[in-house]
């Protein structure tokens, strides 16, 4: 009876329940979108506005009284769409020892991983300071991720991007200031426990002023989410690491065929 009391608190002191801010729109978590404007997804999104307000719910992630991501959460699918913040540089610290639970998603619905893990859109590698990387441990925002991708060839790209944004994106201000949304496509008939959808993609775009380049620097990534392989992740349409846009550039693709629009330009 003891050792099942004690396993039953090992299990509680792993997780910890959050309060989700629940909103009504995108524009109520503005802040985390380039000029504020959130991103075009086909079915999902369209000019700012959502489609399906009783399927996708956008929360304002909270931690501690502080805002430091949003998530527009799918409901049916019980996986994220995307998460989007700004990055401000990164620290050393907090791994994942715990994870919070909200009403949208709880740890039951993550039993049995058949080879998958809990991969985070918005990972906490990225995060600045504590509050940062403890808010990033929401169920609301991982998704069933191939287990070799998600210490493979995504890990791989998130540790190469942030050596580019801590090297490239760095402004006038002399801040660190880079927006990035990351998002997941759903499989139309793969589930974990016939429950959470199994994305069959990931990606991942930003877009950031460069004092020395003296432009607006962005790029996207994205990779299928299946067993991990020797090739790395597949760049937008093979061009170099970053790509370089000029101040007309307003819109661009995240990857070939998907028609998902994230906004990159100059205030005007």
């Amino acid at each position: 009876m003891k050792s099942l009391m004690t396993l039953a608190a090992l299990v509680l002191s792993s997780v910890i329940p959050v309060e989700a801010e629940v909103v009504n729109s995108l524009s109520d978590c503005s802040e985390f979108f380039l000029h504020q404007i959130p991103p075009d997804i086909p079915g999902i999104t369209e000019k700012g506005n959502i489609l399906e307000k009783r399927r996708y719910k956008p929360i304002c992630q909270t931690f501690k009284n502080s805002r430091t991501f949003m998530t527009l959460y799918d409901t049916v699918n019980k996986i994220p769409v995307f998460s989007a913040s700004k990055y401000r540089g990164h620290s050393a610290g907090i791994t994942k020892s715990f994870w919070m639970i909200e009403p949208q998603a709880g740890t039951k619905d993550y039993v049995n991983y058949q080879g998958f893990d809990k991969g985070q859109l918005w990972p906490i590698s990225y995060g600045l300071n504590d509050i940062d990387k403890k808010s990033s441990l929401t169920l609301t925002n991982v998704v069933p991720q191939e287990a070799t991708f998600l210490k493979g060839s995504w890990n791989r790209m998130e540790k190469c991007v942030r050596c580019v944004l801590n090297e490239y994106c760095i402004n006038g201000n002399n801040d660190t200031k880079v927006f990035i949304i990351t998002g997941a496509n759903p499989s139309r008939k793969k589930f974990l426990n016939n429950k959470i959808n199994i994305p069959s993609k990931l990606w991942s775009a930003f877009c950031c002023y460069s004092r020395s380049q003296k432009q607006w620097l962005a790029s996207a990534h994205w990779g299928m989410n299946e067993k991990h392989k020797s090739t790395l992740i597949d760049i937008l349409n093979n061009m170099p690491f970053f790509l370089l846009f000029k101040k007309n550039v307003s819109l661009f693709n995240i990857m070939p065929h998907s028609n998902v629009l994230i906004s990159c330009r100059n205030p005007t």
